[in-house]
């Protein structure tokens, strides 16, 4: 659409007023390569993944202020990384305070950048400002390349440091920021980019950000065509495409989704909601398009607005005249996906990861948006307000049945002074921090891992068969379960406030490593994928806590004479092959281990238990929305998608006869 005379002129004085004098200088970037966690979160997959989300968000905030609509991110063949925009790009004029280019500054110094000036960016999302200037530190060799009114101006950097003055080096019709990076091996722990990861954090900023087209290429794989991977995405209707996303391997309850778009008390917020068949609650919330997976005033103010507003309509049509006892906020939730945004130009975070929102005055905002669209939606849909206030109901009766269920867990728990589980091999030491739980696949394995363990610090709890699915399962049920009950009174947590239902009292937690040991079988993985399903929907603050963790069994033994190698994959048993036949033709014995059973009790400490040798893997909720998304999939009804998924992902299957 052309634009008028009169917006073009309106264009001209924004771009025109943000210059180098819009470029605020904090402090300085040194201690990024010493405590490179304190700034990216850590130096593993994540951090590494962070980089990328970094120069993202300086590319969203351009997109938030209206200046850009295209972004591209490819991984490149060695696994560096460039991220290309079409919008302003960073201003390359004299930094009046700093005597040297805007530029310069924003990749050299931490906390510079347009964001903490109010005219430039009214909100920003990224890490707390730390920005592009973290990731140039912790890269081998970063190179920016600015298309700004005809010119194109380029800088590179290695470990940070200026390798040259910002020079033109050409003309360009192009508009927009190119910044190609490679991070540094010797700081983190890998450097593969994973594909998937990126994709879904990408899938999520188009959902949050409507009309922005993101696209993802990776330049290291191609596909049947012989073009390189690629993925784009893009949404019109951003957080109701959202929500149906999230939704798409549930039963919906209601057709529509309920939604909202407005700014209440100066701050911008945008709502969509929607109820499925299913037992669970899937709130998502973000702040600047920053997952605040721990909460916070914001989330707190939906809960309160949708509360109050669908109990005063519930009470109101009669439907719960003839309860005996009250309705709380947990049943209003019960079968709801939600996705909460707001955009709060200096958000105060706090929490564990600094992921929890603290701004009071968002509470409010929140809390009057969800009154206005719900009151609204349930005046015009009473079919689907009929269904939902159904639905509460029901939820309260479970509930109710529920706390009995509840209450004899708590008597029978640790905390209330009550034995433990007999199916327990506790350890001796009563430190939390030294002390590990494992769940073990088996009474079988479990002996076994009961003779091998440490008794000091270590404790087993056998697991009989396959746990019960919580994804399809009411909370009563979950709790009459008698595996379930047995892994909450062996961790000695609490369940149940007056607020929340499933909120877990952790003060009392007696081992902060849980470890799943199964089979490394299909069975082994569907009991595992059960037991985690069961963590991440019932006791979620373990593992943004830490403190949940895989074994990782052997899958072979190679053996000849005296001398054994254990393998964990094909290709280190073949390389184990080989390297005890030393290119001689000897026999090698191949001992496939099926189950853990199949291990005797030094065997499965040397390679599974003993933290001087084994591998575990830590489990981390790297996006909450997928991580809801992919356990909704694997674990309830829906088949197809199911399918889909697993041929996807499968790398290889072999048939276990």
């Amino acid at each position: 659409m052309a634009e008028t005379a009169v917006e073009m002129s309106e264009k001209k004085k924004k771009e025109a007023g943000y210059s180098a004098q819009s470029i605020q200088v904090l402090e300085g970037l040194e201690a990024v390569r010493k405590r490179p966690a304190m700034y990216i979160g850590d130096v593993g997959v994540k951090g590494l993944h962070h980089l990328v989300y970094e120069v993202v968000d300086n590319s969203i905030d351009e997109a938030l202020a209206g200046h850009c609509d295209t972004i591209e991110v490819r991984i490149l063949p060695d696994n560096g990384i460039q991220v290309k925009d079409n919008g302003r790009g960073i201003p390359v004029d004299m930094h009046e305070k700093e005597k040297r280019s805007a530029l310069e500054v924003v990749m050299t110094v931490l906390h510079a950048g347009g964001k903490f000036d109010k005219d430039s960016y009214k909100v920003s999302g990224g890490l707390h400002g730390v920005g592009v200037s973290c990731v140039n530190a912790l890269s081998t060799h970063l190179k920016a390349e600015v298309h700004r009114e005809g010119k194109l101006w380029m800088q590179e950097y290695e470990i940070g440091k200026p390798l040259y003055p910002v020079k033109e080096v050409g003309e360009t019709d192009y508009r927009g920021t190119v910044v190609t990076f490679q991070p540094d091996a010797s700081i983190f722990q890998a450097t593969e980019y994973n594909f998937d990861t990126l994709s879904a954090r990408l899938r999520e900023l188009a959902y949050l950000n409507k009309g922005i087209r993101l696209t993802l290429i990776d330049e290291r794989r191609k596909d049947d065509k012989d073009e390189f991977i690629q993925e784009t995405f893009y949404s019109e209707t951003g957080l109701v495409e959202f929500v149906r996303y999230l939704d798409g391997t549930r039963m919906p309850l209601i057709e529509d989704v309920i939604y909202m778009e407005g700014e209440k008390q100066g701050i911008p917020v945008e709502i969509a909601m929607l109820y499925n068949d299913s037992f669970n609650e899937n709130l998502h919330s973000y702040v600047n398009n920053i997952n605040t997976h721990e909460g916070g005033t914001h989330l707190a103010g939906f809960r309160s607005g949708l509360t109050r507003t669908l109990k005063k309509y519930a009470d109101a049509s009669g439907a719960t005249s003839k309860l005996k006892f009250e309705i709380s906020g947990d049943d209003f939730r019960e079968g709801l996906t939600a996705v909460i945004s707001v955009k709060v130009a200096e958000p105060q975070f706090e929490g564990q990861t600094k992921t929890k929102l603290g701004n009071s005055e968002v509470s409010g905002a929140v809390n009057m948006a969800v009154n206005e669209m719900l009151e609204n939606y349930l005046e015009e849909h009473p079919k689907d307000a009929k269904q939902i206030v159904d639905k509460v109901i029901l939820a309260a009766q479970a509930r109710h049945a529920a706390r009995k269920a509840r209450e004899m867990v708590q008597r029978k728990g640790a905390f209330s002074g009550g034995g433990l589980p007999g199916k327990l091999a506790d350890c001796s030491s009563k430190d939390p921090s030294l002390s590990e739980l494992f769940l073990v696949e088996g009474d079988s394995a479990g002996g076994t891992a009961k003779q091998g363990r440490n008794r000091e610090f270590q404790a087993i709890l056998p697991l009989r068969g396959k746990i019960l699915n919580v994804e399809k399962a009411m909370q009563h049920k979950i709790l009459d379960n008698e595996e379930i009950r047995n892994i909450y009174t062996a961790l000695g947590v609490h369940i149940g406030t007056e607020e929340d239902a499933k909120a877990l009292n952790m003060t009392k937690l007696r081992y902060h490593k849980i470890i799943i040991m199964c089979d490394a079988d299909v069975d082994g993985s569907h009991i595992q994928t059960l037991i985690m399903t069961f963590f991440y929907r019932h006791m979620q603050p373990l593992i943004e806590n830490g403190y949940l963790y895989i074994a990782t069994p052997p899958l072979y033994q190679v053996k000849k004479g005296s001398q054994s190698i254990y393998c964990w994959n094909e290709k280190e048993r073949e390389e184990a092959v080989a390297k005890l036949k030393a290119g001689k033709d000897v026999s090698v014995n191949v001992q496939r281990y099926k189950g853990l059973g199949e291990m005797n009790a030094e065997q499965l400490w040397e390679t599974t238990m003993d933290p001087e040798h084994r591998t575990l893997r830590q489990v981390t909720i790297e996006n909450g929305a997928e991580a809801d998304r992919i356990f909704s999939m694997l674990m309830g009804d829906e088949v197809p998608p199911r399918r889909e998924f697993i041929e996807k992902n499968a790398v290889y299957a072999k048939l276990d006869v």
